[in-house]
């Protein structure tokens, strides 16, 4: 009853959300742009060609579909840009562009589960930066070797384009059949650092959240959730520079938060895999959880010679223990370590189901240990503010402890004096944007609400035009209540996704102005929405910045 009544909502109050679907099956040769008034289905490997661009407007949602023949990737729906091609996908926090399956109906919020992964492809990024692979052009894993998605070149600079606020949702299809080979939500061979890739959410995927192969792109705010492998993984000789990671992983099925290789086809090749990655808060599966695939046994794990740097990052609730590297005959990661390629910088270690002490986190290796006591790692609780992994608005991890941070010492990073993906004095970047908010994990988490109330009694239920309007950011929403009782007053984007929820209590009768500081939205059209009882008013405002 309440899927249909929530359908019936936003058939009447956002007919905006009422759009053509098209089909697409042709690889884009030339530009094109996909417009937020039309839904864009997926039928089959869509390759975006050299010299072309496609342009997604905010707002816009692609679905793919599963079906098709397996053996060939024919019918198996995937995004590819190939080198030389560009994707320009900028949405914002109030008109993310989602990519999601053909089976996710967004209008109910509970229609697809975290566990409902492996509906589609996702999407692969290929670029022209250098790679430590022998051969400088190399095909791209889980496309048929038939089809041309090659990666790899000597242009370090080279620029595919702009991923901001994306939402790519329960892909992971295996496009060949074999398993392993399934597509990891973000996929990015030899991607150049012209490249923008932030604010990106891949929620639910069959195989990893990101993957780099090589390359140099840079990254910022990154969410990997409830992915049935590892969250972020690289190899290949990335050497990106990246800030604001953040995942969380199911208990029942997942992979390592950070899964780190230097090398596939020769380890001792150069460029050496050794990215720069600060303010991270990897949240495994649980510490008596007992997850599927990997197990979720390591927070993070270097092998193959890969080195990498974390600076005020936050690691706890995994199955087994924090950190291992890798440490065999020749070179190795335990090499990258030695040689300051492998940094564990200011980090905090926590609620691990082998053990917290520095020995079993470090899996045993004293090594491992003096390094982290060297370099400022602290084994103590940093306190999230709370983690769960149902939509019961309990999964917030701003932590409460004081942390500190040191300074990471090159330009790229935004300075900060907190440890973790969030600031534990603002709210959450995620809200809003990810399927996280929009689905109830995280708290509604805006600041600068204020509430005035005025004991005069009106004649009626009513909901007053905002002021100003448009706004930036601030704006007053009054309302009037004739009689006491519960009222909700909540404001939602041109997705029917609601960004914020205002009121939600029991009032009195009277006269009430609600002050909000809407700083963390871009700007766009919102509906905001007041209920009583049987009465419901909505109107629409604008924040224009």
């Amino acid at each position: 009853m309440m899927k249909r009544f929530f359908s019936f909502f936003l058939l009447a109050f956002f007919p905006i959300l009422l759009s053509a679907q098209v089909i697409v099956t042709d690889d884009i040769s030339s530009d094109v742009t996909w417009t937020a008034n039309n839904e864009y289905i997926l039928n089959g490997l869509v390759f975006v060609n050299n010299g072309a661009t496609l342009s997604i407007e905010p707002g816009t949602v692609i679905k793919g579909r599963s079906q098709g023949n397996i053996t060939t990737g024919e019918g198996a729906s995937a995004l590819v840009v190939r080198r030389g091609g560009k994707i320009m996908a900028e949405g914002t926090a109030a008109n993310p562009i989602i990519f999601t399956s053909e089976f996710d109906d967004l209008s109910i919020p509970d229609d697809l589960t975290n566990a409902d992964r492996g509906l589609w492809g996702g999407i692969i990024i290929l670029g022209r930066a250098t790679t430590n692979q022998p051969t400088t052009e190399n095909q791209i894993e889980g496309i048929p070797s038939e089809l041309d998605a090659k990666y790899g070149g000597n242009d370090d600079d080279d620029n595919s384009g702009v991923l901001r606020y994306v939402s790519i949702r329960h892909g992971g299809f295996s496009i060949s059949g074999v398993p392993g080979d399934e597509i990891n939500g973000l996929t990015m061979g030899a991607v150049g650092r012209g490249t923008t890739i932030e604010y990106i959410e891949v929620y639910a995927n069959f195989d990893d959240g990101f993957e780099w192969f090589g390359g140099t792109v840079n990254t910022r705010y990154l969410v990997a959730a409830f992915c049935a492998d590892d969250s972020f993984d690289y190899d290949q000789g990335w050497r990106g520079k990246n800030q604001f990671w953040f995942s969380v992983q199911g208990s029942d099925e997942a992979g390592r938060g950070g899964e780190h290789d230097g090398g596939d086809d020769c380890e001792t090749c150069e460029p050496y895999a050794i990215p720069m990655i600060a303010n991270a808060t990897y949240i495994g599966s649980g510490v008596g959880a007992t997850p599927a695939g990997d197990g979720n046994d390591r927070a993070i794990y270097f092998r193959d010679n890969a080195g990498g740097k974390y600076y005020n990052s936050i690691f706890t609730d995994f199955v087994g223990v924090g950190l291992k590297v890798e440490d065999i005959t020749g070179e190795d990661s335990r090499s990258r370590l030695e040689n300051g390629d492998l940094v564990m910088s200011n980090n905090y270690w926590w609620g691990f189901g082998a053990g917290n002490d520095w020995l079993t986190i470090a899996s045993g290796d004293q090594w491992v240990v003096d390094h982290l006591a060297a370099n400022n790692n602290h084994l103590v609780d940093p306190q999230l503010r709370g983690i769960s992994r149902t939509t019961d608005k309990g999964l917030d991890p701003r932590p409460q402890l004081a942390t500190t941070a040191v300074n990471v010492g090159d330009q790229f990073f935004v300075p900060t004096n907190y440890a973790g993906a969030f600031d534990p004095n603002n709210g959450l970047w995620t809200e809003g944007w990810t399927a996280l908010s929009v689905l109830g994990y995280t708290p509604q988490t805006v600041v600068g609400i204020e509430e005035k109330y005025d004991s005069e009694i009106p004649v009626s239920f009513d909901l007053s035009q905002n002021y100003p309007n448009p706004f930036n950011p601030s704006t007053k929403i009054q309302f009037t209540m004739p009689e006491a009782g519960n009222v909700k007053l909540t404001v939602y984007n041109v997705l029917g996704q609601k960004v914020a929820e205002l009121i939600n209590d029991f009032k009195s009768a009277g006269i009430y102005t609600i002050n909000w500081n809407a700083e963390n939205l871009s700007s766009g059209m919102y509906i905001y929405k007041l209920e009583s009882g049987a009465n419901i008013i909505t109107k629409k405002m604008t924040l224009l910045k």
